[in-house]
This record gives structure tokens, sequence and C-alpha cells, in this order.
């Protein structure tokens, strides 16, 4: 019996019309059995460039405070996810990107205690914008505070130079973030 069920195994493998890679593009097995990859769109291709630890320094419009930040992208769940813990004037929060029906849907856990998901709204090769998934996240206006856009710009001329830009609803109020970082590792 036992080599019929390698055999099974094998074959499992082998026949995986789709499966999970690592950053380097090695098949995820976990007990002889291939990981599906399901996130596959262009906007997770565009977040897997920002792998790595990107820092730099944030302004506020509504103080016009300017701080440290960083924020570092990592691939799991067998390349199907990405985590991205961020840190903001030494608060950390954390966002996750997966594609849900071929779709990138991003989850920000914030500091401000509210949970948004967010889909995309425009991609290319250098940008990538997120709006706010109002059915999903079930947020009011005039109840919350939370993130309502994002937006990262690579740089053309430098792949370790990034622009990264939100909106964020703080009682009733809209105000702009703006921050400037490098990649640092």
């Amino acid at each position: 019996m036992q080599p019929l069920i390698k055999f099974l195994t094998a074959a499992l493998v082998l026949s995986a019309s789709s499966t999970a890679v690592s950053a380097d593009d090695e098949v995820i097995t976990i007990g002889g059995v291939a990981m599906e990859n399901s996130s596959t769109s262009a906007a997770f291709a565009n977040v897997k460039k920002k792998l790595g630890k990107w820092e730099g320094q944030m302004t506020q419009t509504q103080t016009g405070e300017v701080f440290d930040v960083s924020y570092e992208w990592r691939l799991t769940s067998g390349g199907n996810t990405i985590t991205e813990t961020i840190v903001e004037d030494g608060v950390e929060m954390l966002s996750t990107y997966s594609d849900q029906n071929g779709e990138l849907v991003v989850k920000h856990y914030c500091a401000l205690g509210t949970e948004p998901v967010f889909k995309v709204s425009e991609v290319s090769d250098a940008s990538i914008s997120l709006t706010l998934d109002e059915e999903s996240s079930g947020l009011h206006k005039a109840h919350h505070s939370f993130v309502t856009d994002m937006k990262w710009t690579m740089d053309d001329s430098d792949p370790n130079a990034m622009v990264f830009e939100n909106s964020v609803l703080l009682d009733g109020e809209i105000t702009v973030n703006r921050a400037e970082l490098q990649r640092s590792m």
C-alpha cells in the first residue's frame, strides 16, 4: 500500500496545474502536496515589487508634522499573501494583500481601531492605487475614523525609491499623508 500512496502523492504534485512558488520560483509543498498559487493578478505582481524593507519620513498635512516611517513587505502563505508591517511614528500596524477571485484585496489593521478593506482603483508598472471597498469594510464616515485610499509610486529611475500617499478620515475630516521611501534591504 505504501508505494501506491507515494505514487498518488507524486502524481498529485506533478498534475497540479497552478502551484504556489516562493520568491525564487520554487514550488511550495506541504507534506508532499503542491500548494496552489491563487494570487496571480497584475496588482499582486505590482505589490511583489515592494518586497523588502523601506524607510523614510512621512509628512502629515493635518499637523505639518514630519515623522519616521518604515514598511516591510514579506511573501507568505506559499506565495499567496503579502504581509506589510507598517511602523509610523513608532506605532506598528499590519496590512495583508491577496487575490480573491482574480482581484487584489487589501486588509489594513489600523491603529485607529478600524479594519478597512481596499480594492484596486488603478494599477500600472510604476504605481498602484487603492480605494476603500465600502461594502466589505462596513465603516461609516459619521461614526468611524479610517484610511480611505492609498497610492504607491515607484521611481522609474531608481527601483529603490518610492512615494507613498494616503488619505485618512479623522473625526470627519480628511487628512493627506505623504512619505518618501528608500529600500533599506
